[in-house]
């Protein structure tokens, strides 16, 4: 056993493909004791808020310190969060159309361009060729862009109980600034948040706990059903043979799919929870492990310690679980190891098609993708909605199938280098 664990760890595939995986399986299992929020907690009010850190405005504003730093270039980041590329076109677009010449225009400099806009724009002007829609736009861009130049800081006012007029409490300077750490309510979401506003990451993490669990449970099941039907029709032969032979060409000609979209439909989505959708997973995916593990019996069953054990009169189970299946164990482990990827990308599959497990309790990898496609994300450059999803499912995919490609190698002699 030793040995063969020595030869296992030797295969630079299987080691890579294995430290894949753990580092996954790792971080599913660290980072709930580490982040302690719930996966499915709707923080956001709103959709697809993008990554980064979220500090409170009303706890920044009153905060008790604030520092004067002088920023290089602090301005210009400001104006360029209000007036990006896009909108610089657009103005021109609408000043050409006004009457300006383009030779007249210069999009770079922004305090020309702002006083072009502020002599021309006006929101009543017909400019031909414009839609409604386009009108519009420019209304929003024009209400954005007031006071873009100014170097006045923010006035904080707040009602007056006796009276009801807004009264001054103070001003925020444009050169004031708050130390994160002194923050009272900062949320750092690495991958923002998806449709529902939860945390994708966290979210992320739960999913791929859940889905591996799938993936574990269907491949468990789907090579122990091929692994008896395998040892049967490979030694006993004859009408065991000839019967799990007939049965598994029944589901061979039966595209796997389409089993699972019939019984994932009609069990209902309210009792299609996690376990159950492995389950039907595990129970339709057998058919290429029964074969497989049927041809490697067949050419073991003839062999002298076989024989040996048949003529010293030991019964049949005895025989197929002390004098075969340890010399297709090998092949048992590169198997499940095959079957645990495939019932992770099933699951995938049919959660996005929104046969997957109910949506309301636990989250997997298929359905966040479901969410993230229902909800458009691919459409409106969402990325992180979907791209880290499918880069989880990828990379537990390629680790599982590596460390199989190693083990194959150390097993099989005709690949043994």
């Amino acid at each position: 056993m030793k040995h063969t664990l020595q030869q296992v760890f030797r295969s630079g595939k299987f080691v890579v493909g294995f430290s894949i995986f753990m580092t996954i399986l790792l971080i599913v299992i660290i980072y709930p004791w580490v982040v302690r929020y719930p996966p499915l907690e709707i923080i956001g009010q709103g959709t697809f808020f993008p990554p980064g850190i979220y500090v409170n405005v009303y706890d920044s504003i009153g905060s008790p310190t604030l520092y004067t730093l002088n920023l290089d270039g602090a301005a210009a980041k400001r104006i360029a969060t209000k007036l990006n590329e896009e909108d610089r076109l657009a103005i021109k677009e609408w000043l050409v159309g006004s009457g300006l010449l383009e030779s007249e225009i210069d999009t770079a400099d922004t305090e020309k361009l702002m006083e072009q806009w502020a002599n021309n724009f006006d929101s009543k002007k017909e400019i031909p060729g414009m839609t409604n829609a386009k009108r519009n736009y420019y209304i929003r861009l024009d209400a954005a862009l007031d006071g873009i130049l100014s170097t006045e800081g923010a006035i904080i006012a707040a009602t007056n109980p006796g009276t009801g007029a807004l009264e001054e409490k103070g001003i925020v300077k444009q050169t004031d600034y708050v130390n994160l750490s002194q923050a009272a309510n900062v949320r750092v979401l690495p991958l923002g948040t998806d449709n529902f506003g939860r945390d994708v990451l966290t979210e992320l993490v739960k999913a791929t706990g859940i889905s591996l669990l799938i993936g574990f449970i269907a491949g468990t099941i789907a090579t122990l059903i091929g692994l008896s039907l395998g040892l049967l029709a490979g030694y006993v032969g004859g009408l065991m043979d000839d019967g799990i032979m007939f049965i598994t060409n029944l589901f061979t000609v039966i595209p796997t799919i389409v089993l699972l979209i019939l019984i994932s439909f009609s069990i209902g989505q309210e009792h299609r929870g996690p376990v159950t959708i492995a389950v039907v997973i595990g129970f339709t995916s057998w058919v290429w492990t029964t074969r497989a593990v049927r041809a490697q019996v067949l050419s073991l069953r003839h062999r002298d310690h076989v024989n040996l054990s048949k003529l010293s009169g030991h019964s049949i189970f005895r025989i197929i679980l002390r004098d075969i299946t340890p010399y297709i164990a090998s092949y048992v482990v590169m198997a499940l190891i095959l079957q645990i990827s495939s019932g992770i990308l099933a699951e995938a599959g049919l959660s996005i098609l929104g046969l997957g497990p109910r949506t309301t309790e636990t989250p997997t990898l298929g359905l966040m993708l479901n969410w993230a496609f229902i909800y458009q994300a691919q459409i409106l450059g969402k990325w992180w909605a979907y791209i880290p999803v499918i880069t989880v499912i990828a990379l537990i995919s390629f680790s599982l199938n590596l460390m199989n490609t190693g083990l194959d190698q150390v097993f099989n002699p005709a690949l043994r280098e």
